[in-house]
């Protein structure tokens, strides 16, 4: 899934090039990390990218390896079920018995090898019993409110990995029911990865959205004929969006749960940085040409060799790009989401 906006990564992430084409995390970009990782598990002519469609080309340009037809652009953002559910439909088109695995393109997995036979454990849950909806819980480190979570209850006996059934999913919580959720142990962060048959996705969907799947079964009839794209613009913009976790994960009964051996981290904000990169004797987080005198706790990112100097500064976030200058305070760094509002609203589009 690589449709997002990446809006609390300006000035860097823009309509064009959002953070999921960004080098953020490495010398690749988090697209391609994504891909990378999957190693042989999923070679290169298995992926399927569903993004937005002004992105198609960049997105073909920084993946030459993945099959041109196997990046699909949504005519419109329509949430995270109907992009799973017109995954699901291709593939099906493709093998009507594959197993397929969601993964968002904006995450920092690793080591790759651990991720593949966490894979392989959960595609092994999903053969043995092909009604199995399997997805990855992150056990919390911290009583965040910017996930949602997963309650596990029994656990499967004789699995590779801690595998559970899962009680419910519980939305974002505030920070006292975070604190209490943390403090339970018997909850995780929701990683939004999922592995599952095609045919048994599609098949929950028409069980509890039966009018989204009317319009996805016309979407994949037309598949590999010369309609396909008149067909996605005219049935996809008619589907009423929700998520995945709505649609289909908080209402179906057989949802297990692994506990992810992996590391995991969410790129979210600027602040995630220094999770990335590390940070210097300062505290400070630099990737950029830099100076600073009297400068700690900050985060300075240029994309070019402009010379940025700091002087006096602490808890700061400064980003550069060719046309525009972020400096925010770097505990306040949610309101860069509010910027991206005023731009619009002031009808500065041209730095969207």
């Amino acid at each position: 899934m690589a449709g997002g906006a990446g809006t609390r990564f300006w000035p860097a992430s823009r309509k064009m090039t959002p953070k999921q084409l960004l080098n953020l995390a490495g010398d690749r970009s988090m697209i391609q990390s994504t891909v990378d990782r999957l190693g042989t598990l999923c070679p290169p002519k298995n992926v399927l990218v569903v993004t937005n469609e002004v992105l198609v080309d960049a997105i073909r340009d920084q993946l030459p390896d993945v099959p041109a037809e196997s990046i699909i652009g949504e005519p419109a953002k329509r949430d995270t079920a109907p992009c799973v559910g017109l995954a699901a439909a291709w593939v099906m088109a493709m093998d009507p018995e594959a197993i397929m695995a969601v993964m968002p393109a904006d995450h920092v997995i690793s080591p790759d090898d651990v991720l593949q036979k966490a894979m392989q454990h959960a595609a092994s849950l999903v053969e043995e019993d092909e009604t199995r909806i399997v997805t990855f819980g992150i056990k919390p480190t911290y009583p965040a409110e910017v996930f949602g979570y997963i309650e596990r209850s029994e656990e499967l006996p004789g699995t590779e990995y801690p595998t559970f059934d899962v009680a419910r999913f519980r939305e974002k919580p505030d920070a006292k029911t975070a604190a209490e959720f943390l403090k339970a142990g018997t909850f995780y962060w929701n990683s939004g990865i999922f592995v599952w048959k095609a045919k048994t996705i599609l098949a929950a969907l028409e069980k509890f959205e039966p009018e989204m799947t009317a319009h996805l079964k016309t979407i994949q009839a037309s598949i590999g004929t010369d309609s396909f794209a008149e067909t996605l613009t005219k049935e996809f913009t008619a589907i009423k969006g929700t998520s995945i976790d709505y649609a289909v994960m908080e209402r179906y009964d057989n949802v297990k749960v692994v506990e992810a051996p992996f590391q995991w981290d969410d790129l979210g904000n600027w602040t995630a940085l220094p999770r990335q990169r590390g940070v210097d004797d300062e505290g400070n987080t630099i990737d950029a040409k830099h100076l600073g005198i009297k400068t700690s706790n900050s985060i300075v990112r240029s994309d070019d060799d402009h010379l940025i100097v700091t002087v006096g500064m602490e808890d700061c976030i400064v980003v550069r790009t060719p046309d525009a200058t972020l400096i925010a305070n770097r505990n306040d760094e949610s309101a860069v989401k509010e910027v991206v509002k005023k731009l619009a609203e002031n009808g500065w589009t041209e730095y969207l």
